[in-house]
């Protein structure tokens, strides 16, 4: 995600490295000072490789059985859930809510103790446990056991999402972060198409051991949730600097790298209270929070209703039907995630990349919104998931990029996080009104409009205003006096540490 410009070329050539390596407190030996740039840049790319294969693959699969469990209640719903257990409108939808309650008070509190307890720990427990719940929603009977079943899944999911994305953001550059999170975000879509044709086969096995198919729907997703979190234990692993499946000499490899990027990454820091403080006093947090709220509310209720919204467009009355036409916009959308998130690597534009997807999002909300016809709904259907999936892991990358230090970084993107998935009670109390949706699809359109774009835009200005200012030298001042340890303890107040835009 280099999301960060540098001041001057200083990575251009061998002898401009080696004086900023020198310059670097607590830099490792080059294990490969004696080889050629060309040797060197072969080791990298191989390095890198290596890691997004040991990585990126795993953590996929467990976001995407993550989003599974949080969305599958919509087709479960399509499935005759809400009906069985006799819900009216609005106790459905409390029961989302319930959800995101739980999920963003404790998402705070995660990276924290994600640091603190190891990813190889942490990550398996809270899996198995958010399997449990998932698995116990097949058994319960009224509208009380359903509530405390997601209010327990939101708890224990809470973790997951700004864990991994912290995770990576202290495994990889920032010129390389945006599309390892984007591909981590598409199990999201993926997870979308794959859970409609999931569960299309898993509710013919209605009536099984005396239970209806939505009940089949989250006990067997939750068992397979329980199965891949116990095999985490030895597929999830620990940061850099204490990873077993790295050599002496690819650990030396990958602290440099991070150490080289300007990140803190690298160090072992302990805990203070004021990596809170630091998170808490930073703008770019409270707007990157805005940012996020725009993007995120839209996007669990797209997800929580589409199946919803594709079985009203009048095309027959078969749920299995509804829940497969409700695959191909997940599909689309996964694709111009991984899209977007190379474009803005590549150009370092996260904030323009924001502000051109959010607006193909609003115009097929406004598909959505203004039109009856059922062809130019779903059409909407297509843009609407376009609009939303590729900004979730642009904004989550931009706010990374920008934010330097190992814990406030967590801190920060905890509470960018948090604060969007509490905007989730907002996505469930809003499509009431069948056949049209027309309150929901409103306030999609103003949450996307003020929120994201409005956001977008708001930070963009800012962060070129900020990053002109130490071009020009009006930040120097804060290093004046200061040794180098204590200049590395700014990060990102140090004036040659240009923010992504």
């Amino acid at each position: 995600m280099s999301d960060i410009e540098k001041i001057s070329a200083s990575h251009e050539n061998g002898s401009q490295d080696g004086n900023i390596a020198g310059s670097i407190d607590g830099l490792p030996p080059d294990p490969d000072a004696h080889l050629s740039e060309e040797e060197r840049a072969k080791i990298e790319r191989k390095l890198v490789w290596r890691l997004d294969w040991i990585l990126i693959p795993w953590l996929c699969i467990l976001y995407l059985l993550a989003f599974l469990d949080r969305t599958n209640i919509g087709n479960a719903k399509v499935a005759g859930f809400a009906e069985d257990l006799h819900l009216a409108s609005h106790d459905y939808n409390l029961t989302l809510t319930i959800f995101f309650i739980s999920y963003s008070v404790f998402e705070p509190l995660t990276n924290v103790l994600l640091k603190k307890l190891r990813p190889s720990v942490f990550i398996p427990i809270i899996m198995i446990l958010w399997g449990c719940s998932m698995t116990g929603m097949g058994f319960v009977t009224n509208y009380s056991g359903i509530l405390a079943a997601r209010w327990f899944l939101g708890l224990t999911e809470a973790g997951l999402f700004p864990g991994v994305n912290y995770y990576l953001s202290c495994w990889y550059k920032r010129s390389e972060f945006g599309i390892r999170a984007a591909i981590f975000f598409s199990a999201a879509a993926i997870s979308g198409s794959f859970g409609g044709l999931l569960a299309a086969a898993i509710e013919l096995m209605d009536g099984i051991g005396g239970r209806p198919g939505w009940a089949w729907i989250f006990i067997l997703e939750g068992l397979l949730t329980v199965v891949f979190g116990v095999l985490s234990f030895w597929m999830v692993h620990d940061f850099p600097d204490q990873a077993r499946f790295l050599s002496d000499d690819d650990r030396a490899r990958v602290v440099r790298r991070l150490k080289m990027d300007q990140q803190s990454s690298a160090e072992h820091e302990e805990w203070k209270i004021s990596y809170l403080y630091a998170g808490l006093k930073d703008w770019k947090m409270w707007l990157g929070m805005v940012i996020y709220m725009g993007c995120d509310m839209p996007l669990y209720a797209f997800s929580l209703f589409l199946p919803s919204i594709v079985q009203n467009l009048g095309w027959g009355s078969s749920t299995v039907r509804a829940q497969l036409m409700s695959v191909p916009p997940y599909v689309v959308a996964a694709l111009l995630t991984v899209v977007i998130g190379f474009i803005a690597d590549r150009t370092h534009q996260r904030g323009l990349c924001n502000i051109g997807v959010s607006l193909i999002g609003i115009a097929g909300f406004c598909m959505l919104l203004g039109s009856a016809e059922p062809a130019v709904q779903y059409a909407g259907t297509f843009l609407g998931a376009m609009g939303i999936y590729p900004c979730i892991s642009n904004t989550i990358s931009w706010m990374a990029n920008n934010i330097e230090g190992v814990y406030k970084r967590g801190v920060v993107l905890g509470f960018v996080i948090g604060w969007g998935n509490l905007n989730g009670i907002v996505s469930s109390n809003i499509y009431f009104s069948p056949p049209r949706y027309l309150a929901g699809h409103g306030v999609m359109i103003a949450y996307m409009v003020v929120f994201l774009l409005g956001g977008s835009v708001l930070n963009t200005v800012l962060l070129r205003i900020e990053n002109k200012k130490r071009r020009e030298g009006k930040r120097d001042y804060r290093i004046e006096g200061k040794t180098t340890k204590e200049i590395e303890a700014l990060g990102d107040d140090q004036p040659d540490f240009m923010y992504t835009v």
